[in-house]
């Protein structure tokens, strides 16, 4: 059984854990935007995307670039769990997963972190 939930609360459970970021780490964050969408339009089971250039990837041609773009796939992750409370928990990890995308941090090293 999937989780119900208006689309105005799952932003705000996207903004409590983007919430959760130290505020040291979060004022480094640099061009990047949240979105949050319905599915991924090819992949319909993905729950978090991140689409950009690392900050420890950025150089000098890095300059006047559109924004980063980490998107949280809502439907995906309503499917997912089963209580409102894995879905605060999901939320949260997704969030911070596709976060570490952007500061660099790849798939393995976020597996050995606990984060995958």
């Amino acid at each position: 059984m999937t989780v119900r939930m208006e689309p105005q609360r799952f932003d705000e459970l996207v903004a409590d854990a983007l919430d959760m970021i130290p505020p040291e780490l979060a004022a480094t964050m640099d061009n990047v935007v949240i979105l949050v969408e319905d599915r991924h339009p090819e992949d319909p089971e993905l729950l978090g995307l991140y689409e950009g250039v690392a900050l420890t990837e950025r150089d000098s041609d890095y300059g006047g670039s559109l924004p980063d773009a980490i998107t949280i796939y809502r439907d995906a992750l309503l499917d997912v769990c089963e209580t409102d409370d894995e879905l605060v928990e999901e939320v949260a990890i997704t969030v911070i997963h596709e976060i570490a995308h952007h500061f660099g941090i790849d798939d393995h090293r976020l597996e050995e972190l606990g984060w995958a």
